[in-house]
């Protein structure tokens, strides 16, 4: 990928409006009313801005390209462009920064409404050539939502009382048996991730079963989502049993699943490798799996007890679950560390499924990967079995 400013390489948008006369104000309010942007194409993005301004550069998230590309200017007017190379189906997150009077302001594309929100803000999106946002992501009146209750829960091993949010199916029935999914950062998986939409939409559809879902907040993230000892303990001895008192559950390790992402992945992994049997898959998606000998991990007293804990499984290795569905964004810093991952847990003896996404560190990219990764790790039996039947009477 790289960045261009020729304007024969730009949208062809862009080039008809400057054949047609780009100093015409009625021509550029028309272009920019009719277009949506950045305008895609192809292969390639052109980014747009329109305003007063003494300089406009691209705040982007992709690891490798040089960062703060600035804008080509068009002609006299106030219409500025960047062109972007992209792969077919990327989807990149982005800030605008523009100069006026010698200062520097970020911001939203003013030109796109298209918003990614964290818990940090909010960036524009660029959706490239051929991306799709997945119609399972979003909310359907026609599809039954499952129920959710806030909860806390008393804890022997972390401190005060724990906060979470239990998710029920739709059509729930007490006495029926349920896979239970437990997810790190729960309720920012629900903002920003659409995680109950999500859950809805593949039960509905039968891609996944019906089951029981914990979605767990941190305390102190920093600390229990890296490799702690006590975090691990918690859910394991404490969680997981009021779960099992509670609702009636698939027997571990079969349809008992732990995921994450970022250090939640860490925090997923680490509890799987500490009690061994009591999760059958692990979706880890984009995880902060630093490590000494990459030579790429930053010191420090937040960072130091996730590579001591990396170190140690990459020098043995344990079958912490049967399987593992591990994903990571191709434009992302931590891809390396992912990447270097994959043979690990192969080597451990656990099934993986690893999936490379052209996006970044991001939400939308991990709600992107939760249809596959769910649906692998905690497959529709009844859906196979109905499956299987029609095929034996077909024949």
């Amino acid at each position: 990928m790289k960045f261009r400013t020729t304007l024969g390489t730009s949208h062809p948008a862009l080039r008809a409006l400057w054949a047609e006369g780009v100093t015409n104000p009625s021509k550029i309010e028309t272009f920019l009313e009719t277009q949506s942007f950045p305008l895609s194409e192809r292969g390639a993005s052109t980014f747009v801005f329109h305003g007063d301004a003494e300089g406009v550069t691209l705040r982007h998230w992709i690891h490798g390209l040089p960062g703060g590309p600035p804008f080509q200017r068009l002609a006299d007017t106030d219409l500025w462009f960047l062109v972007l190379e992209l792969p077919e189906g990327s989807r990149v997150e982005y800030k605008v920064e523009v100069t006026r009077n010698g200062e520097s302001h970020v911001v939203r594309d003013p030109l796109n409404p298209l918003v990614a929100r964290d818990p940090f803000g909010a960036n524009s999106v660029c959706r490239a050539y051929g991306y799709v946002e997945p119609d399972w992501g979003r909310t359907h009146s026609t599809v039954p939502r499952g129920t959710l209750q806030e909860r806390t829960v008393q804890s022997r091993h972390l401190p005060g009382r724990r906060r979470w949010t239990l998710y029920r199916p739709a059509g729930f029935q007490r006495l029926r048996p349920y896979p239970l999914l437990i997810v790190h950062d729960g309720r920012d998986h629900l903002r920003y991730a659409d995680l109950g939409a999500v859950l809805d939409n593949l039960i509905h559809r039968g891609e996944i079963p019906p089951l029981i879902a914990a979605l767990i907040d941190p305390g102190e993230r920093l600390v229990e989502y890296a490799g702690s000892q006590p975090h691990a303990d918690h859910l394991v001895d404490e969680l997981v049993p009021r779960l099992e008192r509670e609702f009636q559950l698939v027997p571990a390790p079969e349809g008992r699943v732990l995921a994450g992402a970022s250090l939640g992945a860490v925090a997923s992994l680490h509890a799987a490798v500490q009690s061994p049997g009591s999760f059958g898959g692990l979706l880890l998606q984009s995880g902060s799996f630093v490590y000494s000998e990459s030579g790429r991990t930053p010191r420090g007293p937040h960072v130091d007890p996730v590579a001591a804990f990396i170190d140690g499984f990459r020098s043995a290795p344990s079958r912490a679950a049967e399987r593992v569905f591990l994903s990571c964004g191709a434009y992302e810093p931590l891809v390396h560390e992912n990447r270097a991952m994959l043979p690990v847990l192969q080597n451990a003896g656990m099934e993986i499924r690893y999936v490379e996404a052209r996006d970044g560190h991001n939400w939308q990219s991990w709600r992107n990967r939760l249809q596959e990764g769910l649906s692998w790790l905690l497959p529709n039996q009844a859906s196979s079995r109905a499956g299987s039947a029609a095929t034996e009477e077909g024949r």
